[in-house]
């Protein structure tokens, strides 16, 4: 069976969402484990560049996250409606 652009379509919110929960948990996580470890201090130190109010701090980590699941929300977002229309360019509804 030939796999159909109604099949293959990814629902945008859903992939945006999805991108953008794994994104907030993983700089929450990275927040957290160099506030008590110190491990990835550069990396949250470089993040913290570009998230306002993310560090190596509990409060840091849940700044980071909210920045983490808006940026991963967009890009998944994008990239989900880019595939839709790639595919749908690749395998035209048939008339």
């Amino acid at each position: 069976m030939a796999v159909t652009p109604q099949h293959a379509r990814l629902d945008v919110l859903s992939f945006g969402a999805a991108v953008g929960i794994t994104a907030a948990v993983f700089i929450f996580l990275l927040g957290v484990a160099a506030s008590l470890t110190g491990w990835g201090t550069p990396v949250a130190a470089a993040l913290s560049t570009l998230f306002i109010g993310f560090g190596p701090s509990l409060g840091g980590a849940f700044g980071g996250a909210v920045w983490g699941f808006f940026d991963g929300f967009v890009a998944g977002v994008l990239i989900a409606w880019l595939y839709n229309r790639f595919l749908a360019k690749r395998h035209p509804t048939p008339s």
